[in-house]
């Protein structure tokens, strides 16, 4: 019996380039088989996935194209400071 109340499978897909004058950028969003498509190539190019729900709901909200509002620049930094911890990578670290 399929559970009509599970929301269905979101993605959001961010860029971040490591310099000053940069902020965060949404440039994918999706659900069901979109997110399951920005899910893979994700996967396939290498890059971290973070599940965060909370966070998840309000960038879904982002339009594709449009910098990560400056209110969630804290939470979206605490995401890559922690993917950079993971990988042995620093935020101030030249790529």
């Amino acid at each position: 019996m399929e559970d009509k109340f599970k929301k269905p499978l979101q993605a959001v897909a961010l860029h971040y380039d490591n310099r000053p004058e940069s902020t965060p950028k949404v440039i994918a969003t999706g659900r069901g088989d979109l997110a399951q498509q920005i899910i893979a190539a994700a996967e396939d190019a290498g890059v971290d996935i973070v599940q965060d729900p909370d966070l998840l709901e309000i960038l879904g909200r982002v339009p594709v194209g449009e910098d990560v509002p400056a209110e969630l620049f804290q939470a979206v930094a605490e995401i890559l400071a922690f993917i950079y911890r993971i990988n042995g990578r620093y935020a101030t670290a030249e790529r």
